[in-house]
């Protein structure tokens, strides 16, 4: 069976893309491990419109029955991944050619047309002992793993809006919390910075860059280095919480679009086209600056939009289906 359009991945920009294209009548596959994306971790999310307040888990919820409302339009493969995808070679007399994605459990579908909204990954500092202790005291989501942390002191990376929601995730539970930021300045916006000023458990630390991970069968310290001055430091803690930022996951469209130094898939934003024809992406996977999930549901909705399109022109009669010499 040859899909209209496969959907890679059930965050914000893949399930507002599967609801349009839905109601366009498409056959449409969407592939994805989970619903939510990665905001499923937030526990009060306060700016998706709409909505006042939701945790990330029925946000998720939603956007799940949300699509299985189209169940004649939309087949789900859940939980499964996919793992790479390439172009068919095209047949004798077409003008454009199909697209092959394979999965982690070794299924092969077929479409017309692509909208990559497989999201992003957490970052990680890379540095000795991260790998090590890696679930040892090593955690990279705050709200799932805080209350792990009672009674500990421990540090937060980063200094965006990530990291200092981690903190304020924290302050219930730790009785010490270092934020260590490598500028000079925090980068989460004012309102969340505003929660953890002046709370007496907080100490920011500005200038840092992480070194170490030290530990015996678990975190025991950090070390890292004031950037300024290139004095190295250690801090005793029981747990570290790493909010750097994330990586996109586009590997499994590498080569067949244009990827920046960043690995995001580069989008023409008016279209959410890629630079392959009958490819489109969506939220963070691509190069639009504003990781949000209004965003990325919006350029969801224009990724399906522009694959609708793309397909309208597809069933219109090549010069070689009309009997004309095309070769």
């Amino acid at each position: 069976m040859i899909y209209d359009v496969v959907i890679i991945g059930a965050g914000p920009a893949g399930s507002a893309a599967a609801v349009y294209l839905a109601r366009k009548k498409l056959k449409t596959l969407l592939v994805t491990d989970s619903f939510g994306g990665q905001s499923i971790v937030s526990d009060d999310i306060q700016n998706w419109i709409g909505e006042k307040s939701i945790s990330g888990v029925d946000l998720a919820k939603k956007f799940e029955e949300h699509v299985r409302f189209f169940t004649k339009e939309v087949d789900i493969k859940m939980p499964e991944k996919v793992v790479s995808t390439k172009e068919i070679k095209c047949e004798k007399g077409r003008r454009k050619c199909d697209f092959e994605i394979k999965t982690d459990k070794n299924n092969k579908y077929r479409a017309k047309t692509l909208v990559v909204a497989s999201g992003a990954r957490h970052r990680k500092l890379n540095i000795p002992g991260e790998a090590d202790f890696d679930g040892k005291g090593v955690a990279y989501c705050s709200t799932c793993d805080a209350p792990l942390f009672n009674g500990r002191e421990v540090a937060v990376v980063g200094g965006g809006n990530a990291g200092v929601e981690a903190v304020i995730d924290l302050l219930p539970y730790a009785t010490k919390i270092y934020l260590l930021q490598r500028g000079k300045k925090l980068k989460a916006d004012k309102m969340t910075q505003d929660e953890i000023m002046n709370k007496d458990k907080v100490e920011i630390i500005f200038n840092a860059e992480t070194l170490e991970i030290l530990g015996d069968k678990m975190v025991t310290g950090l070390k890292y280095k004031n950037i300024k001055t290139n004095k190295e430091k250690k801090l005793k803690l029981g747990g570290l919480f790493v909010e750097i930022g994330s990586v996109p996951n586009s590997e499994i469209v590498k080569g067949l679009v244009k990827i920046d130094k960043f690995g995001q898939i580069i989008v023409d934003s008016k279209y959410s086209k890629t630079s392959h024809p009958g490819i489109f992406a969506a939220g963070d996977v691509t190069d639009d600056p504003y990781k949000q999930n209004n965003i990325s549901a919006g350029d969801g909705v224009k990724a399906a939009l522009s694959a609708y399109n793309y397909i309208i022109n597809l069933k219109k009669k090549s010069p070689c289906e009309e009997g004309k010499d095309c070769y």
